[in-house]
């Protein structure tokens, strides 16, 4: 094992120790956070949707659980769960589309765990998870009509996206409906940033599951990664330091 990895690995274990102290010390005292407006933004507009009995849409992305930009399609599977929870009751039930065949099956499985949670004797429609293209024009070219004639009153895209994430934007706004964007691709939240009010910028995204209380580990893992970010930070003064000091 060469250096590099075995640091990986000592990080990666203690981010993992670290994660779970904090998920049980969560359970006795919740963990508060600061306020981020989309989130906020989020819980009005998912209760409008059960108040006037349209629909929510959530677009997932492109991204692949087998590569990096995977993680993005977890946050949005979480997401996904509580507001699937949330929704279920309304007289339109809320419909998930992705652009990778894994991440749909799995954002069919989470709408259906969702649905039984809350509608037990009531059978579920798998159709309400949809895979819309494979690549990334297609996926956008396939969603579009969903937003449009599906009574949507709320879009939430988050995931991998490239710039074709403004179509998206755009075909919410052209209906009236409201949008709450989330990338983990840069060009893609350029795009959002400009076009979008609810949009969530840089690792925003990742916290997703914590704002929306998807599981003591979630809040969890945004203490790690504070606490990972301020060690980062004295090691790099203490670099500073000692470079001066002649010590490096």
């Amino acid at each position: 094992m060469t250096p590099t990895s075995l640091i990986a690995l000592i990080i990666v274990v203690v981010a993992s120790l670290m994660m779970a102290v904090f998920a049980l010390l969560s359970r006795r005292s919740p963990f508060s956070f600061r306020e981020i407006a989309p989130f906020r933004f989020i819980r009005r507009s998912v209760s409008m949707v059960v108040e006037d009995g349209s629909r929510l849409h959530v677009s997932l992305g492109r991204g692949s659980l087998l590569t990096p930009f995977g993680a993005a399609a977890l946050a949005g599977l979480s997401m996904l769960r509580r507001l699937g929870e949330t929704t279920s009751t309304s007289d339109r039930p809320p419909i998930a589309t992705t652009g990778d065949p894994v991440v749909n099956l799995l954002a069919q499985e989470t709408l259906r765990t969702a649905h039984e949670s809350i509608l037990k004797d009531k059978p579920f429609d798998p159709t309400q998870g949809r895979i819309t293209g494979l690549t990334p024009f297609s996926y956008v070219a396939g969603a579009m009509p969903y937003i449009r004639d599906d009574e949507v009153s709320t879009n939430v895209l988050i995931g991998n996206y490239g710039v074709e994430v403004g179509l998206l934007a755009e075909a919410s706004e052209r209906e009236g409906a409201a949008v709450i964007a989330a990338s983990d691709n840069l060009p893609a939240q350029a795009v959002l940033y400009a076009t979008t009010p609810g949009s969530l910028v840089g690792e925003e995204l990742f916290a997703a599951g914590a704002y929306h209380q998807a599981g003591s580990l979630h809040s969890a893992s945004l203490v790690v990664q504070d606490v990972l970010r301020w060690i980062i930070i004295i090691v790099i003064l203490f670099g500073v330091l000692f470079k001066l000091l002649g010590v490096l």
